[in-house]
């Protein structure tokens, strides 16, 4: 389904963009209106043409198949979720003997001082 969705998808972009190539641009008729041209400079062209029609529809299925496609691509789940995990090998860790409560100093005996010795 999302395969089938992505090339339609493809498909409409690219004629989208040939059709929107391949019109007349409204800069040179809005700069002809400055001349002196019969025509009105941001007011009504008279009936849409069969390319802008064809432009309206290009741009509605394009919306659509954007739409479907990002429903269809959180529906189907994280790649997190679908991948099993790999199995891990069993390494010695480095600092496997070290133990895990708080670190006690070792226990020293207090130091005597020296007693001195009679007859010297």
């Amino acid at each position: 389904m999302t395969i089938f969705l992505l090339i339609i998808h493809t498909i409409v972009c690219l004629f989208l963009i040939f059709i929107v190539l391949i019109q007349s641009s409204k800069g040179a008729e809005m700069g002809a209106a400055f001349g002196g041209s019969s025509q009105t400079l941001f007011g009504s062209r008279g009936a849409a043409t069969f390319l802008s029609k064809l432009t309206t529809i290009a741009a509605v299925v394009f919306m659509v198949t954007s739409l479907l496609l990002a429903v269809v691509s959180t529906r189907s789940g994280s790649i997190i979720k679908k991948t099993a995990p790999v199995e891990q090998k069993s390494q010695p860790r480095p600092f496997q003997n070290i133990p895990q409560g708080p670190v006690q100093a070792p226990q020293q005996a207090p130091a005597q001082a020296p007693q001195p010795q009679p007859g010297k």
